[in-house]
């Protein structure tokens, strides 16, 4: 049986879809495979995949012959493998093979994959594999009368990478306003169908519905439109099949996006370098030339919303907004001047990209009353912090939009590309450079959900999968996957945004371990590139989670960046001064010994202190290669390459987060 072309199962798209207030619409609902605790398979590349735990083997022979393999589809979903049936639902499928072991190289790239039958799909049938994926698929074992054994979905992120590696290199992803067009583009490789909605701007009906036109070779989906669009706004129409929900449409935004409007429900269309969009000077001004050398930076960790909130110095309108810090004569702005002149180079703000957590219109703030002691504080800041103005910003939603809160008005996507700015001129005019906490580790949401912008457009691709194709959460919330193609570059693209059209100094990547490092190196190479002079990359190098001790890749940690010219913090001194982190964990400094807090684990009474203070020492050393500790226990450990950094490997190995 052999499956057809590609042919679009949805219905046309009209322009009444544009302004359906619900973020999808499900086309064609099946009621979902039951979960499995099995491992699924893993497309290794577009020929070829794993399914761990199924070794062929003959005595599974049945009267009609021995087992064999087949990758089903179905373009509306709806797929039914019940061992001992005939697969119900399918449009078709194409025959696997079982192959040999895998190459090296890719034994080695998904090295993390358990081990299991390797299956290829016959020469043959390899222009099939595209249309295959924008159905509904499932790996299925029959027997020699075709009755089902066991099924599998596969992940196929592999697959994707390999098919549409073309994508990679082209330009101008998201909405580009050229000299006679403005062209938008979307990576939407299994979608069957993508349309381009139209807005004036953030709050009216659509006035333009068109469909994008596909790119086989890269999976980009186009669309262009006459002259200039500035200060409109923009979403696609996805019909894309969604394993678990069916066939469909979503409405979601850019994840190229530049700006945004209330809330990130349209994406704005914007031409960076159109001088509306800059303040006065800004071409012109000067970063403060005070670091030569990493090693030279001086950092002040900093929330927009904290820094001027509450100082009745900045006018009402600007306080907690990138706008306080052009007020020159409010106490913040003259505090941070005096910093300066004391020797401080570097502001880091904490996330000012577009997050997910804080109302852009009708946020509130707390107003906590009670005892210290009680617990009233606690409950009425909960009880409100759906809806509280504050937040870390440590949730994503569009990676290269300036959050929407800290604007002077949310719903005029220009405004914060200009206050930001301003902000960024403000700071150089101080004497600081600006550097900026990102988050390129995980997305504040993943699957079908309001708030999911990449899983919505490729599910399944951009978030990292463990064996039963469960998001991995390891960093608090969805991770995503940049050791695949597509999302790498998203991250790329969206730093190289930042130095180059906000003029930021540096970038303190959260949880950097979960990058590979590879691309840490790449980008700080494109970083000079672009920009002409080195950006420094500083990054938490934690080794934990389903990427620890280069369970996936080589990773951007502790363990493996000496020598790259990319920093990472140490928390050596910080958890020996007062514990690594939990409530009941002690440090040098609250009483590790001398005063145990009743739930703390057992001590070893000095030893303990003694090793504290010998990670402290480590901590104050830093990366100083000449330094020679001498421990607790009268040994001599050098700092590299000797003793000490198996005892930092030792401390890693037993778990930080």
């Amino acid at each position: 049986m052999i499956l057809p072309g590609a042919a679009a199962a949805a219905p046309p798209m009209v322009r009444a879809d544009c302004d359906n207030a619900d973020f999808q619409t499900v086309l064609s609902a099946h009621a979902p495979l039951a979960p499995s605790p099995a491992p699924q398979a893993v497309w290794l590349d577009a020929q070829r995949l794993q399914w761990p735990g199924v070794v062929p083997d003959a005595t599974q022979a049945g009267e009609a012959g021995p087992p064999s393999y087949r990758l089903y589809g179905a373009a509306e979903g709806g797929l039914r493998a019940e061992p001992g049936a005939t697969v119900q639902g399918a449009d078709g499928f194409v025959a696997l093979d079982v192959a040999g072991p895998a190459p090296a190289e890719l034994a080695q790239r998904f090295r993390h994959v358990a081990p299991g039958v390797q299956l290829l799909l016959r020469a043959s049938d390899t222009a099939r594999l595209p249309a295959l994926l924008r159905r509904q698929t499932l790996l299925v074992q029959v027997d020699g009368a075709g009755r089902v054994l066991r099924a599998t979905p596969a992940q196929a992120a592999a697959a994707l990478d390999a098919l549409y590696a073309a994508a990679e290199h082209v330009p101008d992803l998201g909405a580009h306003i050229g000299k006679r067009h403005t062209v938008f583009k979307l990576w939407a490789p299994t979608a069957q169908q993508v349309a381009l909605c139209l807005y004036a701007d953030g709050r009216s009906t659509a006035r333009t519905l068109q469909p994008m036109q596909r790119d086989a070779r890269s999976g980009v989906w186009s669309a262009s439109r006459p002259g200039s669009l500035a200060g409109g706004s923009y979403r696609y129409l996805v019909d894309v099949f969604v394993p678990g929900v069916g066939l469909v449409r979503n409405r979601v935004t850019d994840p190229y996006s530049v700006s945004l409007n209330t809330d990130s429900q349209r994406s704005f269309i914007a031409d960076l370098e159109a001088a509306a969009l800059k303040p006065a000077g800004w071409d012109s001004h000067a970063t403060p030339a005070t670091v030569q050398a990493a090693t030279d930076m001086v950092i002040y960790e900093l929330h927009v919303r904290d820094f001027s909130i509450n100082d009745a110095s900045v006018p009402p309108s600007q306080r907690g907004k990138y706008a306080a810090f052009t007020s020159a004569g409010s106490d913040g702005m003259r505090h941070l001047r005096a910093l300066a002149r004391a020797g401080l180079t570097d502001v880091h703000l904490l996330p000012v990209f577009d997050i997910a957590s804080v109302p852009e219109a009708g946020c509130t703030t707390p107003s906590p009353a009670g005892a210290p002691d009680s617990e009233a504080q606690q409950a009425a800041v909960m009880a409100t912090a759906a809806q509280d103005c504050f937040n870390w910003g440590y949730d994503p939603l569009h990676y290269s939009a300036p959050e929407g809160s800290y604007a002077s008005d949310a719903q005029d996507g220009g405004r914060r590309i200009l206050e930001f700015r301003q902000m960024v001129q403000a700071l150089h005019a101080a004497g600081l450079r600006v550097g900026m906490d990102v988050v390129y580790n995980h997305t504040s949401a993943a699957g079908q959900q309001a708030q999911s912008v990449l899983d919505r457009i490729v599910p399944g691709y951009y978030h990292r999968l463990n064996a039963q194709g469960m998001v991995e959460r390891s960093t608090c919330c969805d991770n995503t996957a940049t050791e695949h193609r597509m999302m790498a570059r998203l991250m790329v693209d969206s730093v190289l945004q930042w130095a180059r059209a906000y003029r930021i100094d540096s970038f303190r990547f959260d949880l950097m371990a979960h990058q590979p490092r590879d691309l840490m190196l790449d980008l700080k190479a494109r970083l000079r590139a672009t920009m002409g002079r080195d950006i420094p990359l500083i990054g938490e190098g934690w080794n934990f989670g389903e990427v620890a001790n280069g369970a996936r890749f080589v990773q951007a940690s502790q363990l493996s960046l000496n020598g790259s010219g990319i920093a990472t913090f140490s928390d050596r001194a910080r958890d020996a001064v007062r514990g690594r982190g939990g409530l009941h964990e002690q440090g040098y400094l609250n009483g590790l010994v001398y005063d145990r807090h009743p739930l703390a684990p057992p001590n070893t009474g000095s030893a303990d202190l003694m090793r504290a203070a010998d990670m402290l020492r480590v901590g104050l050393a830093g990366s100083i290669r000449s330094y020679v500790l001498h421990t607790a226990t009268d040994e001599l450990l050098p700092l590299v390459f000797g003793q000490l950094e198996s005892m930092l490997k030792a401390d890693l190995d037993n778990g930080e987060a």
